[in-house]
C-alpha cells in the first residue's frame, strides 16, 4: 500500500535496483584492480586495465 508518503512506494524498487548497481560496480572495480596490480596503471601501456576501464564507463560507473 502507498498510503501517503511517496517515498514509501518507491524505496523498495530503488533499494533492489541500488544493490543490483552495487554489485555490478564492485565486479567492476576487483576487474579494475588485478588489471592495474598485473600490468601496471597505465591504461595506455596495459590493455587490460584499458577494457576494464571502458567497460565500467560503458555501465555509467562513476
Amino acid at each position: 500500500m502507498s498510503g501517503h508518503s511517496k517515498w514509501a512506494t518507491i524505496k523498495h524498487a530503488k533499494g533492489a535496483a541500488d544493490a543490483k548497481r552495487g554489485q555490478l560496480f564492485t565486479k567492476f572495480i576487483k576487474e579494475i584492480s588485478i588489471a592495474a596490480k598485473m600490468g601496471g596503471g597505465d591504461p595506455q601501456a596495459n590493455p587490460r586495465l584499458r577494457t576494464a576501464i571502458l567497460k565500467a564507463r560503458g555501465a555509467n560507473m562513476p
